[in-house]
């Protein structure tokens, strides 16, 4: 006598277990994660200056994060010309970032973003804040937060006081790992999906390099750049 009944694949079985829970609302939530945007600032009547922003939820939970930092000297006076000053972490105000322009941004894993934030705590007032045009900048600044995303960053001695080529000279080294956006700041934050997730995540976090051990630049003539 021939069965009426027939065992479902495990496939189909699947399917119709994945749209039982969708109906039920108990589907796994999309991925959380921060994302990082490198950002710089060349025009108007201010120093160029790099700076990022850190941006999502993290995938452990918790609160969303709208975070934007940069490293200056604490006072623009000819003594930067002339060695080592005191520095700050500049907590970068919006209205700034809308003025600047994006040039890409990476998902971070909660380790990277954890990274992250100690090296702001490492260059903040509680940690080692001296400020170097040659050495010590803005754009060496950026270019360790970019290491601990896991990036692969090469310090150029010839764009290290050069915030927007320095920046851009990360993209073709980390093709295919990085969402290219180069455009203004103010259309960028227009955008509804602004937040979305880049279609490639970093890789998990490098070994990463102290300022002590930072890849070192050359004494050169000062251009006046952050």
């Amino acid at each position: 006598m021939a069965s009426w009944f027939r065992v479902p694949t495990l496939r189909a079985f699947l399917a119709l277990l994945g749209a039982a829970l969708l109906s039920l609302g108990l589907t796994a939530p999309a991925r959380a994660g921060v994302t990082i945007s490198f950002w710089s600032h060349e025009f108007g009547n201010e120093f160029p200056h790099a700076f990022f922003v850190l941006e999502g939820t993290p995938d452990a939970g918790g609160e969303p994060v709208q975070l934007s930092y940069g490293f200056t000297a604490k006072a623009i006076t000819p003594a930067i010309l002339m060695g080592t000053v005191p520095g700050r972490i500049d907590e970068t105000k919006q209205k700034y970032i809308e003025n600047s322009d994006v040039h890409f941004s990476v998902m971070l894993t909660d380790a990277q973003y954890g990274a992250i934030l100690r090296l702001v705590e490492e260059w903040g007032e509680k940690g080692d804040h001296r400020y170097s045009l040659n050495r010590r900048n803005c754009v060496h600044f950026v270019a360790e937060a970019a290491r601990r995303a896991g990036l692969t960053v090469v310090e150029n001695p010839k764009l290290m006081k050069k915030p927007r080529s320095f920046v851009h000279s990360l993209e073709p080294m980390n093709e295919g790992r990085v969402r290219l956006l180069e455009m203004e700041g103010e259309a960028f934050y227009a955008l509804a999906d602004r937040a979305t997730a880049p279609t490639s995540v970093a890789p998990a976090v490098p070994q990463v390099a102290t300022p002590d051990t930072a890849v070192p630049v050359s004494q050169t003539a000062a251009t006046g750049s952050n």
